[in-house]
């Protein structure tokens, strides 16, 4: 009897020595190491609280940009005041070209050279140097750029070059920890942590198209068009802006989604710049509060502002005045909706438009026509 006690005590221990070592092993607190026919078991010092190898696996890829620019200034009223007296006259709003160096992050995307960065790094760019991490060096080759998101396309001529996994942005949740990596302060290579805060994010820059995702990891100038990887090292955006005061970190950061970044590259390689449909109508969101002051109850939409001369709304019978609530039977809550639906259309494309026009319902059919380029 006492012999039954000890085995099925000895069983039990076994058991939960097995099931421990598994849930160790999984969460990465101990390793096994193989050499041979003999074993060994080895604590680690990492497991949860170290993300070296996700960094170790994207660091690579994230590189430094040096970009020269040339950029007109005003003269100092010393140097103008010299000019009036040799030319005998005033010479209002001087300016003169000037060299301007500053910087920024990239990230390679693949082993072809290709490197993303934000359009606003760039911009007016004469010359781009990307340097690697592993110290190499290249001159970039501008491929093209999307002002309307942002986005910025290069490529450079080196062999070996690293990559990135791109992460399933569709698994991406918010308070998920994240890592962004870039060159802030050109101080070096700098990795800072945080969370998701949000995703979605619009109406917080610039862009004509924004989805962004928000972050608290430290993302300070030089950062721009560096990389937002989660804890498995796969990249789930670039980060782009930050929401400041000071001009220097505050708690809140963005980031372009690695899905949008994709498609736009895509488009960049394939025709040097991204097609979109363009409906040539401007909007502002309108709540159901607003509608309901002037009658109008449980509807939400976009008010029709402007409608362009010629374009595909004009002909399509769009009016200042009208309130767009849906497009191809989707409801449209907002200005997002409609930018997003629109964009992602092609020329030639249909959108059924149903909507209020002096609290009349209306149907109209718009073919999309090609959205005009931003200017470079």
């Amino acid at each position: 009897m006492q012999n039954k006690a000890i085995q099925f005590i000895l069983k039990w221990v076994m058991i939960g020595i097995i099931v421990g070592t598994a849930i160790l092993y999984y969460q990465g607190y101990i390793s096994f190491h193989f050499n041979g026919s003999s074993s060994q078991l080895a604590l680690i010092g990492k497991g949860r609280d170290s993300f070296a190898d996700a960094v170790n696996m994207t660091a690579p890829a994230v590189v430094s940009l040096q970009v020269e620019s040339i950029v007109e200034v005003p003269i100092q009223d010393s140097e103008r005041k010299e000019l009036e007296q040799i030319f005998g006259k005033h010479l209002p709003n001087l300016t003169q070209a000037k060299p301007l160096s500053s910087s920024g992050s990239g990230v390679i995307i693949n082993t072809d050279g290709y490197v993303i960065t934000n359009h606003h790094v760039i911009a007016k760019a004469e010359r781009i140097s990307v340097i690697l991490n592993d110290g190499r060096s290249a001159v970039a080759e501008m491929v093209g750029t999307d002002p309307d998101t942002d986005i910025a396309v290069l490529k450079i001529a080196l062999d070996n070059l690293p990559e990135v996994k791109i992460a399933d942005i569709n698994t991406l949740n918010i308070g998920d920890v994240v890592l962004a990596i870039g060159y802030p302060f050109r101080i070096g290579q700098t990795v800072t942590q945080g969370i998701i805060s949000a995703t979605g994010r619009s109406q917080v820059s610039q862009n004509t198209y924004e989805n962004f995702l928000q972050t608290d990891a430290a993302i300070n100038p030089g950062n721009s068009g560096g990389a937002l990887i989660n804890t498995r090292g796969e990249i789930i955006g670039i980060n782009s802006l930050i929401y400041t005061e000071s001009g220097n970190f505050a708690g809140i950061g963005f980031a372009i989604p690695i899905n949008l970044v994709t498609d736009v590259m895509q488009q960049i390689i394939k025709n040097g710049y991204v097609i979109r449909g363009w409906l040539g109508v401007e909007g502002q969101s309108v709540s159901p509060q607003m509608l309901s002051s002037i009658g109008i109850e449980n509807t939400k939409g976009v008010l029709i502002t402007g409608v362009d001369i010629g374009g595909p709304g004009q002909k399509a019978g769009l009016l200042p005045g009208d309130i767009i609530t849906h497009v191809n039977n989707k409801e449209i809550v907002g200005t997002t909706d409609i930018l997003d639906m629109i964009a992602a259309g092609r020329p030639g494309d249909q959108l059924r438009i149903d909507g209020l026009r002096q609290r009349q319902s209306f149907t109209a059919v718009a073919t999309l026509g090609q959205r005009p380029l931003m200017s470079q």
